[in-house]
């Protein structure tokens, strides 16, 4: 299955590319710059319209982003039957404890706090994608005939 990365920082997004490559998973990496496309992907719309109809096995999604942030994506994500089986884990820099608390009151499945330094960072991300990659049975009805007609 597909790995979903919303993330609009490039340095972040690259040193994830790189800690998940050095774990050897197989998975196709999806990488998204902001909420709206993260909502895109998973609505197959746009340039996604034509994209597997398999759900992703994870979304690793900031909070912090331009245009729809990530608990936003959260909040549509869990509120909508067809995606909400879908594990979220957040991805972020922020340690802010207001954030932690939404974030799990609207269901992310994890809350990971970005390390500053690589040799930290890798560790963490690459036992992210072993768990949900390798380790984790993804719910059966993770395909779709057709798009949600919501979104």
């Amino acid at each position: 299955g597909t790995i979903l990365l919303a993330d609009d920082n490039d340095l972040d997004v690259e040193l994830t590319l790189e800690a998940l490559g050095e774990c050897n998973l197989a998975n196709p990496i999806v990488v998204v710059k902001d909420g709206a496309e993260a909502l895109d992907f998973l609505y197959r719309r746009g340039k996604y319209a034509s994209r597997d109809a398999c759900n992703p096995i994870v979304l690793l999604l900031g909070i912090k982003m331009p245009k729809v942030n990530g608990l936003e994506v959260l909040d549509k994500l869990k509120s909508d039957p067809s995606l909400k089986s879908i594990p979220v884990v957040m991805l972020t820099s922020s340690a802010e404890e207001p954030d932690l608390a939404e974030s799990y009151r609207l269901g992310a499945n994890a809350y990971v706090v970005k390390p500053v330094k690589f040799q930290d960072f890798a560790p963490a991300v690459a036992a992210i994608g072993k768990f949900w990659a390798v380790v984790n049975a993804p719910p059966p009805d993770d395909c779709q005939e057709k798009p949600p007609e919501n979104g």
